[in-house]
């Protein structure tokens, strides 16, 4: 009787050991950096950017200040068990790629062992615009969340599965100064603007180079274990340098379970650290490529072939993003002056 008692309790402390979900919350804190604007800025390539206010100006148009109506979505949380950390606690983004509630069950022990909280916005499925919707929605539930808990400003992450990891690349990208890792579960994208990712402004780009980033797709899954592969490939390419690779064993196109997310929490936490001289050397590089394509546009431009310059601009503006301003700007400007 003693031992079944002892027992008992035991499976009691199990059972109640975990920590809380809160479904269906409500926020009510807006930020700046989930303006209209901000995200464009941050997510479109320079050239792109401009192009876009000026088109706006010429219609008299302004962006919303705020795509999101706060009142109208919902969001779930998942608060790990104990006390906050003395530095406060982890948090994870998460992008799903359906506009389900995302309430994963054996993904609790792992987070509370990380000492993460979890949040995710409902209704931010494929199906919804990226820059419009799921972009401000992951900003949103970050700065709501941070508001109402103390948060380690180091461990702040974002993660997605399928169509939702390409929208946490795109976040991690964008917002290197909030997000400084993410984890990308069968879905990622390469950076050079070939499947709408591209560079943000040449500061924030050198701060996602030393951004933390684990791939972790189903070993059965061969196409985004390929596609995977290419990403890595223009990460390396344009030297973002802290990568990880993990498989998820006898998976197939599926969201990781408990044991996959703790695989990945601990590598994306195991920072590798960027040794300075091969980044420089790596970033001279890419600076050199970029000056001489900019020097084909000028060209083009001062010998009256404005067909040829404007594909040569759209191109840079693609491949380098961010990088290529002020330069691709002044010379678009030269472009588009009268004769």
């Amino acid at each position: 009787m003693l031992r079944a008692a002892v027992l008992l309790i035991a499976l009691g402390a199990c059972a109640t050991s975990y920590g809380r979900m809160e479904t269906d919350v409500v926020f009510t804190r807006y930020t700046p950096l989930s303006r209209s604007a901000e995200v464009a800025r941050r997510a479109l390539p320079p050239l792109a950017y401009h192009r876009m206010q000026q088109a706006l100006a010429t219609a008299k148009q302004k962006l919303a200040e705020q795509a999101i109506d706060l009142a109208a979505e919902k969001f779930d949380i998942y608060v790990p068990s104990g006390s906050p950390p003395p530095g406060g606690y982890g948090l994870v983004v998460y992008i799903a790629p359906s506009s389900r509630p995302t309430r994963p069950l054996d993904w609790r022990g792992p987070l509370d062992d990380h000492r993460l909280i979890f949040v995710s916005a409902q209704n931010s499925g494929n199906d919804k615009n990226v820059l419009d919707r799921r972009v401000p929605l992951a900003l949103l539930a970050y700065d709501n969340v941070r508001a109402r808990f103390p948060i380690d400003a180091r461990r702040v992450f974002v993660m997605g599965f399928s169509g939702g990891s390409r929208v946490a690349e795109i976040v991690a990208l964008a917002y290197p100064d909030i997000f400084h890792g993410a984890v990308l579960n069968a879905g990622s994208d390469p950076i050079d603007g070939t499947a709408g990712n591209y560079k943000p402004p040449v500061e924030l780009f050198r701060l996602f180079q030393r951004s933390r980033l684990i791939y972790i797709t189903g070993e059965q899954d061969l196409d985004h274990l390929r596609q995977d592969g290419v990403s890595q490939d223009s990460m390396r390419s344009n030297c973002v340098l802290d990568l990880k690779t993990e498989l998820a064993l006898w998976l197939g196109h599926h969201a990781i379970d408990g044991a996959g997310l703790d695989r990945a929490l601990d590598a994306l936490e195991a920072r590798h650290l960027v040794d300075p001289d091969e980044l420089a050397v790596c970033n001279a590089r890419v600076q050199t490529q970029l000056t001489a394509e900019l020097a084909k546009a000028a060209a083009a431009i001062a010998r009256g072939d404005r067909d040829a310059a404007r594909g040569q601009l759209m191109a840079i503006d693609e491949r380098f993003g961010g990088l290529a301003a002020p330069g691709i700007l002044e010379l678009y400007a030269r472009l588009e002056a009268p004769r």
